[in-house]
């Protein structure tokens, strides 16, 4: 009978593990008023410096492209 009962919580706990990804987002979606991730801008309109350094990164590509 402890065969059975080592498999019980061993399924226990790779089934929390694998449920628990989707509770902690219910956890977040619930926490902040139906947001989960906060503000986020719509469009992906927000200034950063990755964006910034990779618009300089492809203009500077484009440039030494136009050259040749």
């Amino acid at each position: 009978m402890g065969g059975v009962t080592e498999l019980f919580v061993v399924m226990l706990l790779i089934a929390a593990a694998a449920f628990a990804p989707l509770g902690y987002f219910i956890y977040k979606f619930t926490q902040k008023n139906a947001k989960p991730f906060g503000e986020t801008e719509p469009h992906g309109d927000s200034p950063s410096f990755i964006n910034d350094v990779a618009e300089s990164a492809i203009h500077f590509i484009k440039s030494r492209l136009a050259k040749k």
